[in-house]
């Protein structure tokens, strides 16, 4: 623990970040849980939502970088409080679509604050760990698992009880925006404003934070292991069900088991982390994924294929929050900007990765295109040391 601060206030404000995280992932919960209703309620078929989801990613980058560019003016108590205040009021926004238009529009909006507080929390995040002096990270983005996790079931079982789209997802706003103005006075405040301590050239202008070798390697890797990711969330049950003959229920496992995965191993990530460092971590643990989704990707059972699944998802656990930190700790002047960067390379790697798997099957079957994963986090695993060193500057 940072001298000068107190264990109280460092507590508070590690239970206020993990409250903002929760935040996130229970707002967005929400409105994945209820698609086939706005589908429904909209009128538009699977290829128009493709494209509206995109609209949503690139209106989530857009917030990335002006969350990027807030918390290093203002700091990321600002970023994060605004993203959660914005998220939380345009999550009814979708349910109250009437067309792909409107649509369209609710979701760039969602999008959008969504950017800014994934942003603001990690740097928010990123400033509790370097003040507790150990890895946390990990950690919170349990949270954010935990939150997604609370959703499927409070707003699954008013979906089961015929309740309103529209009164859900307007219902979770205002708990969402409840529970960010009870954690805020909580947050960590800069000591002083961040722009002062910028670097500037001669004339007195602003330099932009340089693109370093060090900055591009820890986003591309973001982007190999957020690609891993957005797999298992997108063809992990039609693996199952398309390529064993699975049952939708059956199948539904698949996800189930790697999100409980993912969700447990990292409450306990960040103390292995802890004690071998990140790289050493991140070289084993992506490795781990590896052979897990090799294992899925061969099994001749659904039982094996399930198992596959699961340690798919203890290895990538812990992975990506390494990197998050890594960005936000290579130089404090720009710790915004370059975790900006950091986490929009991995929200690239989000939705790119489902995709090009699906292109993929034009040629191979599905279980010879998880080869683009699989590659990605060996990758991941044998550059990690170079990427997660903690002598680089």
């Amino acid at each position: 623990m940072q001298s000068g601060i107190s264990q109280h206030s460092a507590s508070l404000a590690r239970i206020a970040t993990a409250t903002f995280f929760i935040i996130n992932g229970f707002s967005l919960g929400v409105w994945v849980i209820n698609i086939p209703a706005i589908i429904t309620a909209t009128n538009i078929d699977k290829p128009t939502l493709g494209y509206l989801l995109l609209i949503f990613g690139g209106a989530a980058l857009a917030g990335m970088q002006v969350g990027g560019r807030l918390v290093d003016h203002l700091g990321s108590r600002f970023a994060v409080v605004l993203g959660a205040g914005g998220l939380s009021l345009s999550l009814v926004g979708p349910a109250l679509a009437e067309s792909a238009f409107s649509l369209g529009v609710a979701l760039v909006v969602l999008g959008f604050f969504n950017g800014t507080i994934d942003v603001g929390q990690n740097a928010q995040a990123v400033e509790v760990e370097r003040m507790y002096g150990r890895p946390i990270l990990s950690a919170f983005h349990a949270y954010y698992s935990l939150g997604g996790l609370v959703a499927a079931v409070l707003g699954g079982a008013l979906i089961t009880a015929g309740v309103d789209a529209s009164f859900t997802m307007a219902a979770a706003g205002a708990i969402s925006l409840a529970a960010a103005a009870a954690a805020r006075p909580s947050l960590l405040v800069p000591n002083a404003p961040i722009r002062h301590v910028r670097p500037t050239h001669e004339s007195g202008a602003k330099t932009n934070p340089p693109w370093t070798a060090r900055v591009l390697l820890v986003g591309v890797l973001a982007f190999a292991l957020m690609l891993s990711e957005g797999v298992a969330y997108d063809w992990s049950t039609v693996h199952l069900h398309d390529s064993l003959g699975a049952s939708p229920a059956t199948a539904a496992w698949a996800f189930g088991l790697f999100s409980a995965a993912m969700t447990l191993v990292r409450l306990g990530a960040d103390r292995v982390v802890d004690r071998i460092g990140s790289a050493s971590y991140v070289r084993y643990a992506a490795l781990v994924g590896a052979a897990g989704l090799s294992t899925a990707a061969l099994a001749p059972t659904i039982a094996i294929a399930l198992t596959g699944w699961t340690v798919f998802g203890i290895g990538l656990a812990g992975c990506v929050p390494q990197f998050f930190s890594a960005a936000g700790n290579i130089d404090a002047r720009f710790s915004g900007v370059y975790l900006a960067r950091a986490t929009g390379f991995g929200y690239v790697g989000m939705l790119a990765g489902p995709a090009a798997v699906g292109i993929l099957t034009h040629w191979v079957s599905l279980s010879q295109a998880f080869v683009l994963p699989i590659v990605g986090c060996v990758a991941s695993a044998l550059l990690a040391p170079l990427a997660l060193r903690r002598d680089a500057s």
